[in-house]
């Protein structure tokens, strides 16, 4: 193991012990609402990309409120988005069962996601929609599993429901690596078979990454489809053109 990594494992540890005073300080200062919640998770975001070296380049309006659609490249891209700004995350349910990160998900109000019935997709979406009235974003990746970057997956319309019925807006982003060592972006992704601890070593372990993330303009939609639709060429063309 590198010094860089060890330098880096002791950086992220720190941290990640450092935000659990934090969340009781935020109950200290009144009830642990669901915005004060994200905003925690804003703050230790910030922090976690600083200790494992990741510098983020944004462009494009920020949105305030509404349903926040990317591709998906690894699980850091939680980490970017919510580093940038104050969210709340849809994720798969297994998440959740993660040592310590399954813990801060929770913390954070994230939304799981159990795919195996209809009932529990009717209640995520329940819970998608009491958050969507709130000022605070909700991210989804709706290729609903990370890749390699290649390519865009089709963008699953079900869990845009919520936003289409609540009227609310929907903003495209789109997600790239570029590492300060050359290498292709793919070798900073986290997808298939890939295993977390080796993966987020290696992450450690190498010179510092750039994420760039372009936000395209809010739109509202009366279709999930057309929305999904919309949204994946959106990412599709800005992420084309972060490559020229």
């Amino acid at each position: 193991m590198s010094v860089r990594t060890i330098r880096r494992v002791l950086a992220l540890a720190f941290v990640l012990v450092l935000c659990i005073p934090r969340l009781w300080l935020y109950r200290l200062r009144g009830p642990l609402t669901l915005e004060r919640r994200a905003l925690w998770g804003h703050a230790t975001g910030k922090q976690m990309m600083a200790a494992m070296g990741i510098r983020t380049k944004v462009s494009g309006k920020l949105p305030a409120r509404g349903l926040l659609v990317s591709n998906h490249l690894s699980y850091l891209d939680i980490l970017i988005i919510g580093s940038i700004v104050p969210c709340f995350f849809v994720a798969k349910s297994e998440i959740s069962q993660w040592p310590f990160f399954g813990w801060m998900s929770k913390a954070g109000g994230t939304v799981y996601v159990e795919r195996s019935g209809r009932t529990k997709v009717d209640g995520v979406m329940q819970q998608m929609a009491e958050r969507l009235k709130l000022p605070i974003m909700l991210h989804l990746f709706p290729e609903g599993t990370s890749t390699d970057g290649s390519r865009i997956l089709p963008f699953r319309s079900r869990l845009f429901t919520p936003a289409i019925e609540g009227n609310a807006p929907v903003t495209a982003a789109a997600i790239r690596y570029i590492a300060d060592d050359g290498a292709p972006e793919h070798d900073l992704c986290w997808f298939g078979d890939a295993e977390f601890l080796s993966h987020l070593l290696k992450t450690l372990g190498r010179l510092s990454f750039t994420a760039e993330v372009r936000f395209c303009k809010s739109r509202t939609y009366s279709d999930r489809r057309v929305a999904a639709t919309t949204a994946q060429v959106e990412v599709e063309a800005m992420r084309a053109s972060v490559i020229q």
